[in-house]
């Protein structure tokens, strides 16, 4: 018995978001509202770190691109996993080079990257209230000395987060493609 084509609606995709930008912007708490607001299982970037790197950051020291890469790496594969077991997922991460995100897309082509920025002066206040992190506030002049902004041909947008995070959240929402799987019309 055959199929009509006319009653089949193509599977959606969840989507897969990585939720960038320096230290300070709310990358973890917009990352995991949105994941609650679409749904989606959340990855938190830090939790992937290896403890040689959180001890690095904990002393202040900058990491390197050879310190990053395994990092990144595994946050692709997990983003990626998500990806293949048709659940989608949000990821939280720094992603702040264009080399940076091409690992993140080697295991994930689809990632949309949400790029978190602000007024410098509204970041440093943040980090200087923030407690508990590795990530020490003087750090953020070498992380915004190295970031490489989205460029045009990358999927993503940029937000800037002055709003409250649920209005932030909202407006995230709006912009993430939910792309259709399937070949059908």
């Amino acid at each position: 018995m055959a199929l009509s084509v006319e009653n089949q609606r193509p599977a959606r995709t969840a989507p897969a978001i990585v939720v960038m930008g320096v230290a300070g912007v709310g990358k973890t708490t917009v990352a995991k509202a949105l994941a609650e607001r679409l749904s989606l299982p959340c990855g938190e970037a830090d939790d992937f770190h290896p403890a040689a790197n959180i001890a690095k950051m904990a002393a202040g020291i900058p990491l390197d691109d050879c310190d990053r890469e395994p990092w990144l790496r595994a946050l692709g594969a997990w983003l990626g996993e998500r990806v293949e077991a048709g659940t989608g997922g949000v990821v939280s991460c720094s992603a702040l080079k264009r080399g940076y995100r091409d690992l993140l897309r080697e295991a994930c082509p689809n990632a949309f990257f949400l790029h978190l920025t602000g007024a410098n002066a509204l970041i440093e206040e943040r980090l200087a209230h923030r407690s508990g992190h590795f990530m020490k506030s003087h750090m953020l002049d070498s992380q915004l000395a190295i970031l490489e902004p989205l460029a045009p041909d990358e999927n993503g947008a940029v937000l800037d987060v002055g709003p409250d995070p649920r209005t932030l959240v909202e407006s995230a929402a709006a912009l993430v493609p939910q792309p259709l799987r399937g070949d059908l019309p």
